[in-house]
């Protein structure tokens, strides 16, 4: 199949051309035709499947008749961070470039004189994170009355950083006669019940079974001492000739000492993490995706929503406590169909943590080991914990 397949206008497949792209990915075959009949649509997909340009493309065939009215969008679509958003609006700027199409912003970290003044004149798509959002509206900056399509984006992103009741909040103020376009990447119960809420006789796309690893991804697990953790990563770097990578650590004080260490290594790495404002966080991704620095050191705030063309490579420094969170750092690389390296560092006590990646995802990381490192194995729960209680 390819774009030309689809009812799309000629500046939209020319814009496609121009993007290098000639054949749509599986979410985008099953989810472009029916947002372009005005369907409602749950879209289950992984990052790194085409699933922005999935909803994107037919919503800028949809917009590009009509007219906006001054703080009424007819258009909203609902980020669960800055980096999505962010993301979200290049694709416009990308895919809509031969169109007379208008578009704000509303995120945090950013000043809001220059959207306002948008959203004054009248946009066709706003994109926002919910907070902002109703920031926005209780201070009558914005109308949601006029919104004719709703894209609510990593529902399940949603779900886990407590957004739902804002989602919730402005849905009951978006028109009725809507387009709902609802995407997530994994299906638990509570956003299957939102989807039944949200979504009139929908259709479904789904790319992939919910929380597989992107294909692509060649996965490896390393298990090293606490005391050679550091270590560990440089040699990791050494021998797998690792030259540009997302490193992941839990917590933001991690990330924090983690880039000092790497520097003081003599490694070009920056650092991206939910303390830093929106200016400073956008400068050290644009860096990185200019070639600038070589190492990214990023808590999963930067897990969803980077669109990183041909990253070659994911490190986990630290195991992610929630399963869910492994599919979505390594599916930072390995995205429009190319290949990527993924490596996982685990301390012998997370062994629960892998264990449950490897239930989720339904295969075991395969054993990195490299000379002159400590092999020690995974046990279930830290030893001293399993001691307690016992003679």
């Amino acid at each position: 199949m390819k774009f030309s397949d689809f009812a799309l206008r000629p500046e939209i497949l020319q814009a496609v051309t121009d993007a290098g792209y000639t054949a749509p990915t599986p979410i985008q075959e099953r989810a472009i035709p029916a947002i372009l009949t005005g369907a409602d649509l749950l879209g289950i997909a992984q990052t790194g499947t085409g699933k922005t340009a999935a909803f994107v493309l037919p919503m800028i065939e949809r917009l590009a008749s009509g007219q906006s009215k001054a703080r009424m969008p007819r258009s909203l679509i609902l980020s669960p961070t800055r980096e999505l958003a962010t993301q979200t609006a290049a694709y416009f700027e990308t895919y809509g470039k031969h169109l007379k199409l208008t578009m704000a912003l509303l995120i945090g970290g950013v000043g809001m004189d220059e959207q306002w003044r948008k959203l004054d004149r009248g946009v066709d798509v706003l994109i926002a994170t919910p907070g902002r959002l109703i920031d926005q509206f209780e201070r009558g900056k914005v109308l949601l009355g006029g919104v004719s399509i709703l894209v609510i984006d990593e529902a399940d992103r949603m779900l886990d950083m407590g957004f739902i009741p804002d989602v919730e909040r402005i849905v009951g103020l978006v028109s009725r006669r809507r387009q709902t376009l609802m995407f997530s990447a994994t299906m638990p119960a509570e956003i299957r019940r939102l989807a039944d809420a949200f979504l009139t006789d929908p259709q479904e796309a789904q790319a992939a079974p919910p929380a597989t690893t992107a294909t692509g991804v060649d996965d490896h697990l390393m298990v090293v001492a606490p005391r050679q953790k550091f270590k560990a990563l440089r040699r990791l770097i050494e021998t797998q000739e690792v030259g540009k990578a997302i490193i992941f650590c839990n917590r933001k004080r991690e990330v924090a000492s983690l880039r000092r260490q790497m520097e003081r290594a003599g490694m070009n790495a920056r650092d991206i993490h939910g303390d830093l404002d929106q200016a400073q966080r956008t400068k050290a991704l644009d860096a990185f995706k200019a070639g600038e620095i070589d190492f990214l050191v990023a808590t999963d705030v930067a897990a969803r929503g980077l669109d990183i063309a041909r990253l070659p490579c994911v490190i986990n420094y630290d195991v992610p406590i929630h399963a869910d969170d492994y599919i979505h750092r390594i599916g930072r690389t390995a995205r429009a169909g190319r290949e990527g390296r993924a490596f996982t560092l685990a301390l012998p006590e997370e062994g629960r943590f892998v264990d449950a990646i490897t239930k989720l995802t339904g295969k075991q990381m395969p054993r990195l080991e490299i000379g002159g490192m400590d092999q020690p194995e995974l046990v279930d729960e830290p030893q001293g914990r399993r001691r307690r209680g016992r003679p």
